[in-house]
């Protein structure tokens, strides 16, 4: 690297340190955080050798000296002061070895077991046994959804995983359903589980039923879980809440069959640690009268969604929601470690809201889009301000994915959205405003889009959909036309050593190559499988270990085992810890909602930053 280039990357990190990677607005001194700890993985390479990979944190400075040791002898001759927080340990025990990071406020370590050959952190997972149903059809469990948490405030995530049965069912499809369960399992103690959850047969299995909130909420350190729940539902200790002799389930043949539309809605908190029920209050919004969202056999009195956002700017509230095809309502509460309130509820049954309806998709991102220090959120086509009442709406409908767009000059967030209604196409619009900056209409149901800086020589993001193969930049101008393959819509990933973001998609790592135009495979995932059918997302993608790229959480085909995939590449950029950005981590924490959407920060990450200063 040449001394002028060195140069420029230490300024720009330091400023990515000192102001990107932490929140402005929001009132950080008072706010609610995690604290993170080191995050040290080691994973053995293809070639035998072993990379060490370990978090930056936010307040620490970008040249923060580092020492690698491997069973206590240290394996760097200089501390580690340039470059990315990753190491590679050529010279590898062939036997069990305990590495350790030490340096800046905090400590960490990680032990690789000899018999560890892969190129992955393998966590085997109690699968579960299946059913029957009362119809008499048998069903068994795939690993489905995860989440993260520090459930015993050591620093480190925990891993919550969701179990689907094989039965599961959309909303708009008839028939019974296994039942839903919820694990924690222990990412460094291969794969020790801590608790099961049994939702009940009164929770139907399927994408729009269960989204599953984890968060430290009350600020005591460690992370609890919130989630529907119903009568019959077990927590991780044996504890039933509710009747559990009640079966809400309809039981005759035509299409309300195996749909549970009577009978009492909760929502429960539980103990990340322990799995222990908490409290139990009542679901807000109640199902009512299921006519008043559209139709009389649950579709779409059944659509919910769920996310976090800092609505006061300092306390974390959990976001649970219902409806987007017609009426739409929002409710958000407050856990203190002692009592669930209710904060607010919006509801497009109001009259001043009644516009709102039939706007929201099958997602949602969280943000300060207003510079008020505090998060809104942004409902597909609409936008719900901090204190519950509207902000803006585009009138755009409903659509099944949105993306969370950081422009690269001046902060500005911008949200980049595809819709189902066969007119309106895409639009790139003003995160704060709804004012459209540019539009592609479009006579077919966009069903994806994408955003993500995946082209060097274009500045900021590049966007792009399947109503088209041109990728568009932020202006709306043709940046590439006719895309050989037209690439993924599905998820990004920072995973090679460079600022650009690949794509992943159906066990698959692509990056673009802007040279040829075309998307090529860096990585296929063997022996592994997605999840949600043609949705194709790997159970949790997000930057949990390590330096700041994003590991792939994947199920095994058989789903007895987790892998979690790190990046092998050495990097030369040392950015903080991306759970640090507080938008990342929410969207992390709402990835499992319905269908599912790659975790993205507020502040721009891109290539043509760097290459803007030179």
């Amino acid at each position: 690297m040449t001394k002028k280039r060195k140069f420029l990357l230490t300024t720009v990190l330091l400023c990515w340190t000192l102001t990107s990677f932490t929140q402005p607005a929001y009132h950080l001194q008072k706010m609610q955080r995690e604290q993170l700890g080191r995050g040290v993985v080691a994973v053995k390479g293809n070639d035998g050798e072993v990379y060490v990979t370990w978090r930056l944190l936010t307040e620490e400075g970008v040249n923060t000296a580092f020492d690698v040791y491997r069973n206590g002898v240290k394996l760097n001759a200089e501390p580690l002061t340039e470059g990315g927080t990753f190491f590679v340990d050529k010279n590898p025990l062939h036997a069990d070895a305990i590495y350790e990071v030490k340096g800046g406020k905090c400590n960490g370590r990680w032990t690789l077991r000899r018999d560890e050959d892969t190129d992955y952190i393998a966590t085997p997972i109690d699968k579960p046994q299946g059913g029957t149903t009362p119809d008499g059809r048998t069903y068994a469990y795939t690993a489905n959804d995860a989440s993260i948490g520090d459930v015993d405030g050591d620093g480190e995530y925990e891993l919550f995983l969701k179990w689907e049965p094989t039965n599961a069912r959309d909303n708009s499809q008839t028939g019974y359903t296994g039942n839903v369960l919820i694990d924690c399992y222990k990412i460094r103690s291969q794969g020790e589980r801590l608790w099961r959850i049994d939702l009940g047969r009164n929770i139907r299995a399927g994408a729009h039923y269960t989204q599953f909130m984890v968060y430290d909420f009350d600020g005591d350190g460690r992370a609890e879980l919130m989630v529907k729940t119903a009568d019959g539902t077990i927590d991780g200790q044996g504890n039933t809440i509710g009747d559990s002799s009640k079966d809400w389930r309809c039981h005759d043949r035509n299409k309300r069959q195996g749909r549970i539309l009577d009978g009492p809605e909760y929502l429960s908190v539980f103990e990340g640690a322990t799995g222990r029920v908490l409290q139990t209050v009542d679901y807000i919004p109640s199902r009512g009268n299921i006519r008043a969202w559209g139709d009389d056999y649950g579709n779409r009195s059944d659509r919910f969604l769920a996310g976090i956002g800092y609505l006061d700017g300092i306390h974390p509230s959990a976001i649970f929601c219902r409806g987007y095809y017609t009426r739409t309502a929002i409710s958000t509460w407050d856990w203190d470690g002692h009592e669930l309130k209710s904060r607010w509820t919006f509801d497009t049954n109001e009259k001043r809201w009644k516009n709102y309806a039939g706007q929201g998709n099958h997602n949602l991102r969280m943000a300060d889009v207003d510079g008020d220090g505090c998060d809104e959120i942004t409902y597909g086509s609409m936008c719900v301000d901090n204190d519950g009442g509207g902000l803006y709406n585009t009138g755009f409908g409903h659509g099944d994915a949105i993306h969370l767009v950081p422009a690269p000059a001046d902060g500005k967030l911008y949200i980049w959205d595809c819709h189902e209604n066969k007119r309106d196409g895409v639009d790139f619009r003003n995160a704060a405003t709804g004012r459209v900056v540019f539009q592609n209409k479009s006579a077919m149901d966009v069903g994806r889009c994408m955003a993500a800086d995946i082209d060097p020589t274009s500045p900021g993001y590049e966007l792009w959909s399947v109503a088209d193969p041109h990728i568009y930049n932020m202006k709306g101008e043709i940046v590439r036309e006719s895309v050989n393959g037209r690439g993924t819509c599905n998820f990004g990933i920072w995973w090679d050593g460079d600022l650009l973001r690949e794509l992943l998609d159906h066990e698959s790592i692509m990056k673009y190559n802007w040279q040829e135009n075309r998307f090529d495979l860096l990585k296929r995932l063997e022996g592994c499988r997605f999840n949600n059918s043609t949705k194709s997302n790997p159970c949790l993608s997000a930057d949990i270990l390590g330096d700041w790229r994003e590991e792939i959480i994947t199920r095994t085909e058989d789903s007895n085992e987790l892998r979690i995939y790190v990046s092998p590449y050495p990097t030369e950029y040392r950015l903080p810890c991306l759970e640090e950005d507080i938008p990342y981590r929410l969207s992390v924490a709402s990835e499992n909602t319905a269908y599912n959407q790659p975790p993205e920060p507020a502040r721009y990450i891109g290539e043509d930053s760097l290459q803007n200063k030179e």
